[in-house]
């Protein structure tokens, strides 16, 4: 036998079955409230008539609950109880049965002498009923004293949650609250500890390591890891990009992180410091644009770890991916190709077009080929768990979650038409645009005069063939005489000026052409010969000023077939005259086609208070002097 505990007053004149009632229910026995000694069972008889007094209506209430309390025993197979206290309880139970019936002599077993007295109460009807918890109750009893002995035998016959059970139990919560012993902290204690044992809330709250959390990375939300792509025109301007990224992920600690591929980046991305810059003077936003290595066909990866960076990583591995439009026309490939891919471009979140403008002079089709190709379904897996994968992905929406940014030094209609056909952001859409004041026009420092004149056309489709039209009806034949020498022809598209080109030989007219396809030495040939007067006419295109920025010599006459894309091109082309000063200021002459679709080039030049003037003029011919103060 093991050690006796002492117990109080109140828990040791309770009987078995008293104890595990209150363990369960958190109260003492209905019919047996004194605990201080055994009670005496009085024995009534229930009267026949229907005149009840008070204390026969209660005798009856008492009988009802008891007949009730006993049903609920009889369904109760197994009394929970705590973890720690049940075999303690058990063997405390034992040793008090064997002291009651050593001082009172037999006791009952299963409660057959009480469920005997309490049947007598009940009367007749009930006694089947009793005789059915009698079985259960013994049953119980014999399984308990049986288990007592192996207590293996529980656990195999039927489970039992004793640790949760345990922190629910009425009977240790009920006691401790009533002994004062139950503080305010303590219940604070439990309650947040049954909040952390919550599977759900353990696994939310959960620090992850770095091998978890890389586990996790790999099975992606989206169709693929990459989110943002980062569209940028040359390698300088990638390697500035980098060069910030490593910049904000150092201003946080006071250690550099790992670059990993640096050395092979700055090689590659950087310029050759023992290249010298041309003995050319060029203007300060030319300096600004071509700044380093200005290579337009690269592509990089970029994945971001916690204190390191690593460049040149695959792009179904990155974060991040820096590219020109070129570079990214090749990989993605046109249809039909067999090596092509734009799965990556799947999964993008983040889309940056910076210096779109730049583009206009590059390819603009690639930027369009590379827009009709993002937030597609991929055509492959590539090892995605398309289970974690978001809805909002597998329903092809993603293009109305991404975040496009979009920035350009120049307003025009293609750049536009980007914004307006492309960006379908279901949060709406934001432009910031700078609405020019003064206009070009007011940077030309030559006395010069300046005719605009206004080309009628239907649609921005037939605005090309009507300028086409309107240039060899009415501008060409104006300078067609042996007088007018010495004119430039400033041609913005490359497409225009093929076509001029041909025009001009077929009609066997005395000129000559630079383009930014043309060979240096036919660019150095040409310039001699129009600066001579040895050619009349000198097709000039906007790409070729871009990339170059020749000053051309010997320009008298300045005819703009379109209004330039940058407008400070305007103003440059016509400083150019400035150049060959020989008192001829008289005879020069500059002639500007425009229609109704150039609105913004025009108020770019003009100013956007004169652009309107002129477009909704009756007048076609618009007349501008430059440099009278002079």
């Amino acid at each position: 036998m093991g050690k006796r505990r002492v117990r109080g007053p109140a828990l040791a004149g309770l009987s078995k079955r008293q104890k595990r009632h209150l363990r369960d229910f958190g109260e003492q026995h209905p019919v047996r409230d004194a605990v201080s000694g055994r009670e005496v069972t009085q024995i009534c008889e229930l009267p026949e008539n229907s005149d009840q007094s008070s204390s026969e209506s209660d005798a009856e209430n008492e009988s009802e609950r008891v007949s009730d309390y006993h049903k609920l025993l009889a369904l109760l197979k197994t009394v929970p109880g705590t973890e720690e206290e049940e075999d303690e309880d058990e063997s405390e139970e034992g040793d008090e049965s064997e002291a009651e019936s050593n001082s009172e002599g037999p006791q009952e077993v299963g409660g057959t002498d009480e469920e005997d007295d309490e049947s007598d109460v009940l009367g007749q009807e009930e006694v089947a009923a009793k005789d059915t918890i009698k079985q259960a109750l013994g049953q119980e009893q014999a399984d308990e004293t049986h288990n007592s002995g192996d207590p293996k035998h529980g656990a195999i016959e039927e489970f039992t949650d004793v640790k949760h059970e345990s922190e629910f139990s009425l009977e240790t919560n009920f006691m401790e609250e009533e002994s004062g012993d139950y503080s305010t902290a303590e219940r604070e204690s439990s309650s947040s500890r049954e909040v952390s044992e919550d599977p759900y809330r353990a696994h939310m709250n959960k620090e992850l390591e770095k091998k978890e959390i890389e586990n996790i990375s790999a099975c992606s939300k989206t169709t693929s890891q990459l989110k943002v792509l980062i569209v940028v025109p040359f390698r300088e301007s990638a390697l500035r990009v980098v060069q910030i990224f490593i910049s904000l992920l150092e201003s946080g600690s006071k250690k550099q992180i790992d670059v990993s591929n640096k050395k092979r980046f700055k090689g590659e991305f950087g310029s050759d410091p023992d290249e010298k810059p041309p003995n050319l003077k060029r203007p300060e936003d030319y300096e600004a644009v071509f700044a380093g290595n200005i290579d337009d066909h690269f592509r990089i990866g970029v994945a971001v770890l916690q204190k390191s960076m690593r460049l040149y990583a695959p792009f179904y591995s990155s974060d991040i991916i820096i590219a020109s439009p070129l570079g990214l026309r090749t990989v993605i490939g046109a249809e039909g190709e067999k090596k092509r891919d734009f799965d990556f471009l799947s999964s993008i979140e983040i889309l940056i077009i910076d210096q779109a403008d730049i583009y206009l002079m590059q390819n603009w089709e690639h930027i369009l080929h590379l827009m009709n190709h993002l937030n597609l379904l991929p055509l492959s897996p590539h090892g995605v768990d398309f289970s974690r994968v978001r809805m909002l992905n597998l329903n092809n929406w993603s293009k109305y979650y991404r975040q496009t940014l979009l920035f350009s030094a120049l307003q025009d209609p293609q750049i536009n038409s980007i914004f307006n056909k492309h960006c379908f952001n279901y949060r709406g859409q934001v432009a910031v645009r700078n609405v020019p004041m003064t206009g070009s026009i007011n940077h030309v420092v030559v006395q010069l005069p300046h005719v605009f004149r206004r080309l009628e056309s239907d649609s921005l489709v037939s605005v090309i063939d009507a300028r086409f039209q309107f240039f060899i009806d009415k501008v060409l034949p104006e300078y067609r005489d042996a007088v007018m020498s010495h004119t430039l022809i400033y041609v913005p598209s490359y497409f225009d000026y093929v076509r001029l080109r041909n025009y001009f030989k077929k009609e066997e007219l005395n000129f000559t052409y630079a383009c930014e396809y043309t060979k240096k030495s036919s660019i150095s040939r040409a310039r001699q010969f129009f600066f001579k007067g040895e050619r009349q006419f000198l097709l000039f295109t906007e790409r070729f000023h871009f990339y170059k920025r020749y000053t051309i010599r010997g320009i008298r006459n300045l005819i703009f077939y379109e209004l330039p894309t940058y407008s400070h091109f305007y103003s440059e082309i016509c400083n150019m005259m400035k150049a060959t000063n020989n008192g001829e200021e008289a005879t020069w002459t500059c002639t500007v086609l425009y229609s109704k679709y150039d609105v913004q080039k025009l108020a770019a030049v003009v100013g956007i208070e004169r652009a309107a003037q002129m477009l909704q003029s009756d007048k076609s011919v618009h007349l501008f002097v430059t440099g009278e103060n002079e």
